[in-house]
């Protein structure tokens, strides 16, 4: 079943971010854009790249008011003692949302039950707290931040624009398309 057009359910949960530990709810995940990444497990190989690109677009993800969250079966506390020892993790300025009892990875259906981790899923939620745009990867495949920036932008162009479409390939400024019964079997 597709999670595009969800809400996302109430939740409660410990994370590290910036030096301290925090409460995040779904309450963090409204009033802005949100990335959510969710991955395998902290001390791992693919996983530090993927974040470390994250936060290298991080800037200018917030520059789009979009707030990013990490998301693996780890504790707050295990966050902490990546971010201490890995020079890639220690770059990391986002929110590490520890989720041990599975409660978001359940819930973005990410869940690898037989190894009790994430997949590599990464949400894209609206300001209503909605979720707008899933792509899930296989555990050996890592993904690069800067897709998750054209996505932002273009989901914040559909949704600024009503009756326009973003096409594939879209960048920011590019024309976009109007559905209409005039474009049909015309592209």
């Amino acid at each position: 079943m597709s999670l595009i057009g969800k809400k996302v359910e109430p939740f409660k949960l410990q994370a590290y971010r910036n030096g301290e530990f925090v409460e995040v709810t779904e309450e963090d995940f409204k009033g802005h854009w949100s990335v959510v990444c969710f991955y395998p497990a902290d001390f791992t190989f693919v996983c530090p790249t993927e974040l470390e690109d994250l936060q290298d677009h991080y800037e200018t993800l917030k520059k789009l008011d979009t707030e990013v969250f990490s998301v693996s079966a780890d504790t707050h506390f295990v966050h902490k003692a990546w971010h201490d020892h890995s020079e890639a993790i220690s770059k990391i300025t986002y929110t590490m949302i520890g989720d041990p009892a599975h409660v978001l990875i359940n819930m973005f259906d990410v869940l690898r039950e037989e190894e009790g981790v994430a997949d590599r899923g990464t949400f894209i939620i609206d300001p209503d707290g909605v979720i707008q745009a899933v792509e899930i990867n296989a555990d050996g495949i890592g993904r690069d931040a800067s897709t998750i920036v054209d996505k932002i932008k273009a989901a914040q162009y559909v949704r600024n624009h009503p009756g326009e479409v973003c096409p594939a390939k879209w960048k920011e400024g590019e024309e976009t398309l109007k559905p209409s019964l005039d474009l049909v079997g015309k592209i």
